[in-house]
Order: C-alpha cells, then structure tokens, then sequence
C-alpha cells in the first residue's frame, strides 16, 4: 500500500494500516484523527490546515506501512 498526498483521510483511515498510520499523524500534532469534517479532506489539505509539512508526513507514513 501506498499513501499520497491526494488520498482522502477518511480513506486512509479505514485501511489495515490505519492504527499506524494515525499514530504517526497524532505524533505529528494532527489530534483531529477522529474529527468527522477532516475524514472528508485529502492528507494535503489536513496537513495544511495544521502547518505540517505532507511531504514529511508522507514519507513517514509510507516507511511504516511498506
């Protein structure tokens, strides 16, 4: 599996890797995992809401689920 900034979060939420992948989101200061309005924005959007860096995040993400 693959993420990329495009996905929608609910979408990547609701992957097996979803435990993971929201941990790696909460540590990086994204607490609105549960949020039911962010599951309806791509990781991009998300993380340009809370001035993180999606290429970061991303690389984070897709080392853990590989």
């Amino acid at each position: 599996m693959t993420v990329t900034k495009d996905m929608i979060m609910g979408d990547i939420l609701q992957t097996d890797k979803a435990e993971t992948i929201a941990e790696i989101l909460m540590a990086e200061g994204m607490h609105c995992v549960g949020c039911p309005s962010s599951i309806m924005e791509s990781l991009e959007d998300a993380c340009a809401v809370h001035g993180i860096d999606v290429d970061s995040v991303l690389a984070k993400i897709n080392a853990a689920v590989a």
